[in-house]
Order: C-alpha cells, then structure tokens, then sequence
C-alpha cells in the first residue's frame, strides 16, 4: 500500500492552503491582512516586504506539500512539512499572544486552525511513518 487516500487528501488541503495563503500575502498584503483588521501603510516598503517574503516561503512549502499528495517520492518530506510549516505558524502566534497580548479573533482563529493542522500531520506522520520509509 503506496499510502492512504486521506493522508493524499489531507497534504493536498494543507498545502493548497498554505499556497493560498502565500498567493494573498505575496500578490495582495494590504487587503489580506485587513480582512483579519490589520491595516498597512502602502508607503512601508520595509513592512510589505517582510510581508510578501512570508507569502513567497508559503507558496514554496504549499507546493511540496501538495505535491507529496501526487508523488510518492514526495509524500514523508511533504508530510514533513506541513508539520512544520504549521506548527511554527501555529506557536510563533502563541508566543505572541502571550507577550503582545490577545490579537483580533481572526488572527487568534488562525493560530489554533494551525496548530490544530499540525496536530493532525503529526499524527499522520506517526500512523505511516514506517510505510514512507
């Protein structure tokens, strides 16, 4: 058995999320980030910088994740990560949470989707980490 249709399933989703996610902080920051009411200046080239780099790492690691949904060879690094990607995203936000304080609910919501991701990897990792070598 190459592996499960939900582990395919799963780092297609995770991926296309996170590539997603690039796509809009890479092409569009200053509207994604006022969905979640974070309001950029249009003349901080530093801070869109910074910003845009993000999304440009995010569509990097969307497309292993994804392409470990269709590539065998793929599949463990893929899984990988997710893990990390998430995960990192994830505690960096808890981090700041405790030492910046609450952030808006969206950004707070996204912490725990990506910690939550992470959670669900890891286990996918350890449920067919032998059967990916």
């Amino acid at each position: 058995m190459k592996s499960s249709i939900y582990l395919k399933i799963l780092l297609f989703i995770v991926g296309l999320i996170g590539f997603s996610i690039g796509i809009a902080l890479l092409f569009f920051p200053i509207t994604f980030e006022a969905s979640a009411g974070i309001y950029l200046n249009e003349n901080d080239f530093s801070l869109l910088s910074e910003i845009r780099s993000s999304g440009g790492t995010l569509i990097a690691f969307g497309i292993v994740i994804v392409t470990g949904a269709f590539k065998y060879s793929f599949t463990k690094i893929s899984l990988q990560t997710a893990i990390l990607q998430y995960f990192a995203y994830g505690f960096s936000r808890l981090y700041a949470l405790i030492v910046d304080g609450v952030p808006s609910p969206t950004i707070l919501n996204a912490a725990i989707s990506e910690i939550a991701i992470g959670i669900i990897c890891t286990g996918f990792y350890f449920k067919y980490k032998n059967e990916l070598g």
